[in-house]
C-alpha cells in the first residue's frame, strides 16, 4: 500500500474592501510613506471596518471562496481548524462557529494559537490528521481581524498589521505529493517581547488598563526583528540541509509576511532568486495567521504539480520553523 501524505489540493482566501493606505497613516500617527516601507516593504494594508464583525466572518468568506472554486460539498469537510490569535471570544470557538456557517455539519473543529506561525503549525497538525488514514478532507483556515487589538496612536505596531483571511483544503495523496518534511520551535522565554497582555487568566481587564491601552498589541521590535531573522532563515536552511534540496531544486519560497527585510534575510540564507520568494506585504502588510494561505492564493496561477515549496514563520510565543511541501496540482 502507498505511503499517504498530506496535499493541499484547493485555495480560498478573503480581504476586507477597506484600504488602510500608508498616506492615511500619515494623517494619524507621525509617520510616513517613505519610513515605512523603507523599514518594512508594506504600502498598505486590509482593516474590516463593520461593526460586529470579527475573525469569524474572515475565516467563513474564505472559506466559501475555497469552498466555489472546489466544487466542494461541505458536509465533506471531516475536521475545521481555524488558525487565529484573535478569536472572536475566549469561549467559543471560532472555529465550530465557521464550521457551521459555511455548512460543514459533518466536521468537528477547533481554533489553535500560535501568533504569526499559527498557520504553519496547522499545516503539520491538518497533515497527522490526514497521515493517520482516518480523515480525508480537513479544512485548515488562517485567519486574523489584528485591527481589534491595534492601537492606531501606537506608530511601532499600526504601520505593520492587517486583516485577512486564507483556507486550504488538505487531502490525502498517494503521489509522495503534499508535506514532505517540517521543523517547527518554541521558546517561551520570547513571550514578554510581542504580546497582547491583558484579557488573558493571568492579567485581568480593568478600566484603568483599558485606559491605559493594555489591550492592545505590543512589541519591542528590535528583539523581535533579531529573533525572527535569524530563526526564520535558520529553520529553512535545516529543511533543505535535511532534504538535500539546493536553491536550484526548490522552486518557492512562502515565507511569513512580517517584515521585507526578514523575509529577504531568509531568501539570502538559502541563496533564492528573488523571482522564486512570494511576496504580497507591500498590498496586505502582517495579517499574522493570514500571511501563507494569502500567500498560495495570490500565487496559485503559478504553481506547478511537483513544485518545491518551502514555508517559514516566525510568531510570537516565540513560535517559528519551517515547512516543505511538494504542491500537487496545477490551477486550471
Amino acid at each position: 500500500m502507498s505511503k499517504i501524505s498530506a496535499a493541499i489540493t484547493a485555495v480560498g482566501a478573503y480581504v476586507p474592501e477597506y484600504v488602510l493606505t500608508n498616506q492615511i497613516l500619515e494623517t494619524m500617527v507621525d509617520t510616513n510613506d517613505e519610513w515605512i516601507t523603507s523599514r518594512t516593504g508594506i504600502k498598505e494594508r486590509r482593516i474590516l471596518k463593520d461593526d460586529g464583525k470579527g475573525t469569524s466572518y474572515l475565516a467563513i468568506k474564505a472559506a466559501q471562496d475555497l469552498i466555489n472554486k472546489k466544487g466542494l460539498d461541505p458536509k465533506e469537510i471531516e475536521l475545521v481548524i481555524v488558525a487565529t490569535a484573535t478569536p472572536d471570544m475566549k469561549a467559543a470557538s471560532t472555529a465550530s462557529y465557521t464550521a457551521s456557517e459555511i455548512g460543514a455539519t459533518n466536521a468537528f473543529s477547533f481554533d489553535m494559537d500560535a501568533a504569526c506561525s499559527s498557520f504553519l503549525f496547522g499545516m503539520s497538525v491538518a497533515a497527522g490528521y490526514i497521515e493517520s488514514g482516518r480523515y480525508k478532507n480537513v479544512l485548515l483556515i488562517g485567519a486574523d481581524k489584528m485591527s481589534s487589538i491595534i492601537n492606531y496612536k501606537d506608530r511601532a505596531t499600526c504601520i505593520i498589521f492587517g486583516d485577512g483571511a486564507g483556507a486550504v483544503l488538505f487531502e490525502a495523496n498517494t503521489e509522495n505529493l503534499g508535506l514532505q518534511d517540517e521543523y517547527l520551535r518554541s521558546d517561551g522565554t520570547g513571550r514578554e517581547f510581542l504580546q497582547a497582555t491583558y484579557g488573558g487568566s493571568s492579567f485581568k481587564l480593568t478600566a484603568e488598563i483599558l485606559e491605559q491601552g493594555g489591550q492592545y498589541a505590543f512589541q519591542e521590535g528590535r528583539t523581535v526583528f533579531k529573533n525572527a531573522v535569524f530563526n526564520m532563515a535558520d529553520a529553512a536552511a535545516k529543511i533543505l540541509e535535511r532534504n538535500n534540496l539546493t536553491k536550484d531544486s526548490v522552486d518557492w519560497l512562502a515565507a511569513h509576511q512580517a517584515n521585507k527585510r526578514i523575509i529577504d534575510a531568509t531568501a539570502q540564507r538559502i541563496e533564492l532568486e528573488d523571482s522564486k520568494v512570494m511576496m504580497n506585504i507591500q498590498k496586505y502588510g502582517n495579517t499574522t495567521s493570514a500571511t501563507l494561505p494569502l500567500l498560495i492564493n495570490d500565487y496559485e496561477s503559478q504553481l506547478k504539480k511537483g513544485d518545491n515549496v518551502i514555508f517559514a514563520a516566525f510568531g510570537g510565543g516565540f513560535n517559528w520553523g519551517a515547512i516543505y511541501l511538494k504542491w500537487a496540482y496545477n490551477s486550471k
